[in-house]
């Protein structure tokens, strides 16, 4: 199991077309992810899932953890990561 913290930047959180982005990446990979809301203490979601994703009310500013579990687990984190630091395209 791999795990990584990073801050939420976009101004509007995750909110539909950031979330879906995530997803879709989410996606590409085969291990197991999910996704806490570190600020809120959230149990952890599943990342593939946008309903899941948009549960956790991810708002600008908000500290999330990714964690992920299979054969891709660490490149899957650090992509993941990667993409929420960099406003998912926004």
């Amino acid at each position: 199991m791999v795990t990584k913290k990073t801050m939420v930047r976009n101004p509007s959180g995750l909110h539909a077309r950031p979330a879906s982005i995530f997803v879709k990446r989410a996606m590409e990979f085969a291990s197991d992810i999910e996704v806490r809301n570190v600020t809120t203490d959230s149990e952890p979601k599943n990342a593939k899932s946008i309903l899941s994703l948009m549960g956790l009310g991810l708002k600008q500013g908000n500290e999330i953890e990714v964690i992920a579990s299979g054969q891709d687990e660490r490149d899957a984190v650090e992509a993941l990561i990667e993409l929420v630091d960099s406003g998912c395209g926004e």
